[in-house]
């Protein structure tokens, strides 16, 4: 089980708006840096596995297909879109971001803050169970696009 990094966002405050990144650090027990969770600043800080967040670029392009939301690069709020990789399938398993060691915690789905954000009706629906992973760095590293995202089978 692999896939590729294909962007890199952060928010550097809660609410703030996204940021694309070249590259980032992962740091264990902390997330990214520069991201508003690395600084307990974010909405869900008290969620376990909010280090880091990703989404699979896949699930963007059927929200897009099936309900005609078009999700701008980083504007759903997740850390690191991923292509190629199941990400529903990492909860509760250990796998790799670049070079980061990290573990799933818990399917990241969607939430009213996320569509109150976006003002976009019908966003929350469209991503049901395909709105990403919550995962702990236990490993940090740096990460950057390109990189493979590589599942517990693929060590």
């Amino acid at each position: 089980m692999s896939g590729r990094i294909v962007a890199i966002h952060v928010a550097p405050g809660q609410g703030a708006p996204v940021e694309g990144r070249d590259w980032i650090y992962a740091v264990a027990g902390r997330g990214l840096e520069g991201d508003r969770y690395f600084d307990d600043e974010g909405t869900f800080r008290e969620r376990d596995g909010s280090d880091l967040t990703l989404i699979e670029r896949e699930a963007i392009d059927a929200v897009e297909r099936e309900y005609g939301i078009a999700l701008e690069p980083g504007v759903h709020r997740r850390n690191i879109t991923t292509r190629g990789i199941a990400l529903n399938h990492l909860v509760g398993e250990r796998f790799r971001v670049g070079s980061a060691l990290c573990e799933g915690v818990e399917l990241c789905e969607p939430c009213s803050y996320l569509e109150r954000h976006l003002q976009t009706q019908g966003v929350r629906e469209a991503l049901v169970h395909r709105g990403g992973l919550r995962a702990r760095v236990l490993e940090g590293g740096r990460i950057e696009p390109g990189e493979a995202v590589t599942g517990p089978d693929s060590e």
